[in-house]
C-alpha cells in the first residue's frame, strides 16, 4: 500500500496488523505528518525526499532493530554506521549526522511486530528546519531512487532475518559508530565498547569497572 500522505505509516501499519493483515503486508508514504522514531521523537522529511515504511511481520525476531539497521547499513553504503541501538548516521569529523532510524512496535502475544524505517534518500538538507539541518544526513540521491532503494532494503531484510543471530551481531559491531567514545546518558557516563550477545551496550565507567545499557538515549561526549 503506497500513500502519498499518511500521519504515520507505523500506525497505518498497525491497523492493518490488528486487522489481520498478512505477514510482509508493507505501507509507504511519501509524506508523514506526524512520522516518529524512537522515545516518540518526531521524524520530519520533506514530501517524496525520504523512504517511508513500516512492513508488518508475523514473527518477533530476536534483536530486530539491530537487525533492521544492518540491513539499512546494507544498502546505504560503506559510510553508513550505527549510533545504538538503530539510529543510522553519517560520521562527521567528530559528530554524528543522522541518516535513518528505525521503530519496531508489536503485540508479541498477538504474534506480530511492526518495522518501520526512515531513510533520507534524497533529502535536501537546506530544506530542512534549521535545527533539524544541522545534525541531518542525506543518500543525496534523486527522488527516482527511492522506490530502488526500497526494494533493495527489502532484500537486504530478507537475508538478515535468515541469518544467525551471531553474524548478524558482528555486522552490527562493523557498523559501530560509538565505539571507544565518550558517551553520557541519564545516569551516568563512560566510553562505549561495543555490544554484548544480547544487543546490550557495553560502557566502561569513567569511575572504573563496566556497566551495560539495555534500553534509554546516550548522547556522543564532544569536549
Amino acid at each position: 500500500m503506497h500513500l502519498r500522505s499518511t500521519d504515520s505509516t507505523n500506525d497505518r501499519a498497525r491497523q492493518l496488523a490488528i486487522a489481520g493483515a498478512p505477514p510482509g503486508t508493507l505501507v509507504t508514504s511519501s509524506f508523514q505528518t506526524a512520522g516518529r522514531g524512537r522515545q516518540g521523537r518526531r521524524w520530519s522529511a520533506p514530501a517524496g525526499q525520504a523512504l517511508l515504511m513500516s512492513l508488518v511481520l508475523h514473527r518477533t525476531a530476536p534483536l530486530l532493530g539491530l537487525l533492521a539497521a544492518v540491513a539499512v547499513c546494507d544498502v546505504a553504503g560503506e559510510g553508513a554506521a550505527i549510533k545504538w541501538p538503530n539510529d543510522i548516521v553519517l560520521v562527521r569529523a567528530r559528530a554524528l549526522a543522522k541518516l535513518g532510524g528505525i521503530l519496531a512496535e508489536g503485540r508479541p502475544q498477538a504474534g506480530w511486530t511492526v518495522l518501520g524505517v526512515g531513510l533520507n534518500v534524497a533529502v535536501r538538507l537546506d530544506e530542512l528546519p534549521v535545527e533539524l539541518g544541522a545534525s541531518a544526513a542525506t543518500l543525496g540521491h534523486s527522488p527516482d531512487a527511492i522506490e530502488p532503494t526500497l526494494q533493495r532494503l527489502l532484500a537486504a531484510l530478507e537475508r538478515r532475518l535468515a541469518e544467525p543471530a551471531s553474524s548478524m551481531l558482528e555486522a552490527w559491531r562493523l557498523r559501530d559508530a560509538l565505539y571507544g567514545r565518550e558517551i553520557a546518558w541519564s545516569t551516568g557516563r563512560g566510553r562505549a565498547e561495543g555490544i554484548d550477545g544480547a544487543g546490550r551496550l557495553i560502557v566502561a565507567l569513567s569511575g572504573g569497572g563496566h556497566t551495560t545499557l539495555d534500553a534509554g538515549e546516550v548522547h556522543l561526549q564532544i569536549d
